[in-house]
C-alpha cells in the first residue's frame, strides 16, 4: 500500500490526515470522502461539437457564396450587362502525314 488511495480503502488512515483530526475523536466512526476522478468525456465531447458546428457552418457559407455568385451572373447575363462563356476547345497534337 504506498498510495494513500490504496490505504484508505483498505481502512487505514494516513498519517497525514491522521493528524488533521481532532484529539477524543472516535476513530472507528471517522469517514474520509474522496474526491472522485476528473471525467473528460464532457470537454471532449463539447470539443468535437464545436469543430462539427464550425465544419457545418464553413460548408452553409460555402454554399451561400456559390449559390448567390450563381444568381448574380444570371441576373447580368440576362439584363446584357455580363457575357459569361466557357470554352472547352481542346487542343490535340496531330501527327502529318507526308
Amino acid at each position: 500500500m504506498q498510495l494513500p488511495e490504496d490505504q484508505i480503502r483498505a481502512g487505514h488512515i494516513p498519517a497525514d490526515l491522521y493528524r488533521q483530526i481532532p484529539p477524543g475523536t472516535d476513530l472507528r466512526r471517522v469517514v474520509i470522502v474522496q474526491q472522485a476522478p476528473r471525467s473528460y468525456k464532457g470537454p471532449i465531447v463539447l470539443t468535437l461539437v464545436v469543430i462539427a458546428g464550425s465544419v457545418a457552418v464553413l460548408l452553409v457559407v460555402a454554399f451561400l457564396v456559390q449559390v448567390i455568385a450563381g444568381a448574380a451572373i444570371g441576373v447580368l447575363s440576362a439584363t446584357g450587362g455580363l457575357t459569361y462563356t466557357i470554352n472547352r476547345t481542346s487542343k490535340r497534337k496531330t501527327r502529318k502525314s507526308a
